[in-house]
């Protein structure tokens, strides 16, 4: 082996190993008052200093290239992804979510460790100062009480069909075919997908199971009805009924950082005679980095709800 293929090696595999370590330490359950895998300094720090390792640890040479400090520490970020997939130490999910951050915290990462590089200060202190940092700033981190964060996902759809028979599809959502389902997005993160919800009687106090596949369930009670008009009901899913392979266990209803609250229909007569039918649901993140999880979240939700919307508007107007 050659002197630049082991430089190489070494510039990769050492980042891409500290990232493996990194997560096995962070993963730790007894440690959860100390450090997260949900947190900022795991998602934003640790990619930022695969980045400069990465640099850091190259040749003085091939790192005056401006395109070489920004795209070179991507591969010990795709590495560390596939090591963590092939290991199920990470789900599909969160690594489609979590990715853009990574891939750009790493690129930061690699114009600090070029800076680093050109001043020429002291290679073990910069070095050790890079590697054990998110030792320091996640107990700290930690040490800050999380405000959790409520969010709206609003959609709406029209329909060119009476109130009767919209209304009826919003209160009885028989059994959705695969074939009918047009959610993407969830479809693409893997998540599961929606079934049936009907409502055992249309009144305040009624109550219905949003069955989606994989074992996941909604639990609903309505809080206001107005027949053909309006409808509020309450969300819940119970974390322990959800079986562990439904979900990845960060992005896990009701758990620790993400839980739906409630939900609301409410149908509009328009003017040009078709009825509008509005969705809109509010729900709960519980992070540090709420400003990111939040816009998942949000477009998560959006896309469920445009979802249902799509087959109670095809059922209306061909029913």
């Amino acid at each position: 082996m050659n002197s630049r293929t082991q430089n190489t090696l070494l510039t990769i595999g050492i980042p891409t190993g500290y990232a493996v370590i990194l997560r096995l330490f962070f993963g730790v359950n007894t440690w959860n008052e100390l450090f997260s895998i949900m947190s900022v300094t795991f998602l934003f720090l640790l990619p930022t200093i695969l980045g400069a390792l990465t640099i850091y640890l190259s040749s003085p040479e091939i790192v005056q290239s401006l395109a070489y400090r920004v795209f070179t520490p991507w591969i010990p970020v795709f590495l560390f992804l596939i090591i963590t997939l092939a290991f199920a130490l990470e789900g599909w999910a969160c690594w489609l979510m979590i990715l853009p951050i990574f891939l750009i915290g790493a690129s930061i990462g690699g114009l600090i460790g070029g800076y680093l590089k050109a001043r020429n200060t002291n290679k073990i202190i910069n070095i050790s100062i890079l590697v054990f940092l998110p030792l320091f700033v996640g107990p700290i981190e930690n040490l800050i009480e999380t405000i959790p964060g409520t969010y709206i996902a609003y959609t709406y759809i029209d329909i060119e069909a009476p109130a009767e028979k919209i209304w009826d599809n919003v209160t009885h959502v028989s059994e959705i075919p695969q074939e009918h389902d047009k959610g993407y997005l969830t479809r693409m993160l893997g998540f599961p997908r929606p079934i049936k919800a009907e409502l055992n009687f249309e009144g305040v106090g009624a109550y219905r199971e949003a069955i989606f596949t994989k074992g996941l369930v909604f639990h609903e009670t309505v809080t206001e009805y107005k027949d053909n008009k309006k409808m509020v009901f309450t969300i819940k899913a119970y974390p322990h009924q959800i079986p562990s392979t439904t979900l990845d266990e960060h992005l896990v209803i009701g758990g620790d950082y993400f839980d739906v609250l409630n939900g609301t229909y409410e149908l509009e007569k328009l003017p040009n005679g078709l009825h509008r039918l509005h969705l809109y649901s509010h729900f709960k993140m519980n992070t540090t980095f709420n400003f990111y999880a939040g816009w998942w979240g949000k477009w998560i939700m959006k896309d469920i709800q445009n979802n249902i919307l799509l087959v109670e508007k095809t059922r209306a107007e061909e029913g």
